[in-house]
């Protein structure tokens, strides 16, 4: 391998020698809860957590993978949000939260996902189950399924609404998975989150979420609470270029659930600043090829390249790239020919494949013949 250094975070590498010692970052708040976990949404680095692979009642916030299905159904073009959805017995008979919809009368999809949302109704959520698959037994096969996907290896559904059942479980990972792909995948539906009530049948009802009024930066996701799971919530913020969720589990009250979460935040935001370095199919460097029909490619990563550091560490980064010292053609797009590897002090941040961003082909006759010259006299 050939080693490279790559001079991605400007002059400032060269200022290290004036600087003091950085500040240690205090340890991660503990809090009162059966688990937790926070983590930045881009770097999916965890920045605190307790218990996060341990299987808990996930309650009401079951309704996220709902919501997600929901989503994709809608992205496919299965359903609409005009779509009018006819309110079955059982949706109707829902006991715990409700959007208060009657039997037999027929509301939209787009008023069910509010009432799912932000009122948390059980008889919006099973309404809008039976509407993607046909009822709601179908539409839970589709949840495991879609867990499964998303690598929620600690989670398993029986229904749609979070109703208490005992092989009826999630994580706290597996809950911060789920968050991360409804932001990612379906941004424009992650609007109904931050919505703080909503009035459906003349009834006015406020999101549970308490950080919404108590935080400007938070904008979802959802809460929970049954006798069982204790109260939850699943909360997301974002400051400047930094997004974090925060699952907190098995808390003792709405005050205690909203308040921990709150003291996750503010510990991220307060101690940590993520950083897109490299941007996906950004050329950073260009590698010479022997044989072919070009005599360089272009390399660079698959995906943006985040990091999440101690705040004010930024200067402190050392990127370098390892190319493989001989490459020869045929190259395909997409092939591994080196190594992107950034650092921090003594500690690898991460280790990514740099990627042709181009296909080469083989050179003619006389292409070759010139490089076996060429190779010979290097």
């Amino acid at each position: 391998m050939i080693l490279i250094r790559v001079l991605t975070f400007s002059l400032l590498l060269f200022s290290f020698s004036l600087q003091a010692a950085p500040k240690p970052i205090p340890k991660a708040p503990e809090i009162a809860a059966t688990s937790y976990i926070l983590l930045d949404f881009n770097s999916n680095r965890v920045l605190a957590q307790k218990n996060p692979d341990q299987r808990v009642e996930p309650a009401s916030i079951t309704k996220l993978m709902t919501a997600y299905l929901v989503d994709k159904a809608l992205a496919a073009g299965d359903i609409s949000l005009n779509d009018q959805v006819t309110i079955s017995e059982k949706a109707w008979r829902m006991k715990g939260s409700k959007m208060f919809v009657e039997v037999g009368k027929q509301v939209s999809v787009e008023e069910l996902i509010k009432g799912m949302i932000i009122q948390s109704g059980n008889d919006a959520t099973v309404a809008l189950a039976e509407h993607v698959a046909g009822s709601e037994e179908a539409f839970v096969e589709y949840m495991n399924h879609q867990a499964q996907l998303l690598g929620m290896s600690n989670t398993h559904f029986t229904n749609s609404t979070g109703w208490p059942d005992k092989d009826h479980y999630s994580s706290a990972r597996d809950i911060a998975t789920l968050s991360q792909a409804i932001i990612r995948d379906f941004p424009e539906s992650y609007q109904f989150y931050k919505v703080k009530e909503y009035t459906y049948n003349n009834i006015r009802q406020f999101n549970r979420n308490r950080l919404l009024w108590r935080d400007s930066s938070v904008d979802g996701l959802k809460t929970g609470h049954t006798e069982a799971a204790g109260y939850c919530l699943v909360a997301s913020a974002k400051k400047d270029k930094m997004r974090l969720i925060s699952v907190v589990l098995g808390t003792k009250s709405d005050k205690a659930r909203t308040q921990n979460s709150q003291t996750l935040l503010n510990y991220g935001f307060r101690f940590f600043e993520s950083n897109r370095l490299y941007r996906a199919n950004e050329t950073l460097k260009k590698a010479r090829v022997w044989y072919g029909d070009q005599d360089e490619v272009a390399l660079g990563v698959a995906k943006d390249i985040v990091v999440t550091i101690a705040r004010g560490r930024y200067k402190d980064l050392d990127a370098t790239i390892e190319i493989d010292s001989r490459i020869e053609a045929p190259v395909a797009k997409g092939q591994e020919l080196g190594l992107l590897v950034v650092k921090l002090d003594d500690e690898v941040l991460l280790s990514k494949p740099l990627l042709a961003m181009s296909a080469v082909n083989d050179g003619g006759l006389m292409k070759k013949a010139l490089d076996r010259i060429k190779v010979l006299f290097e």
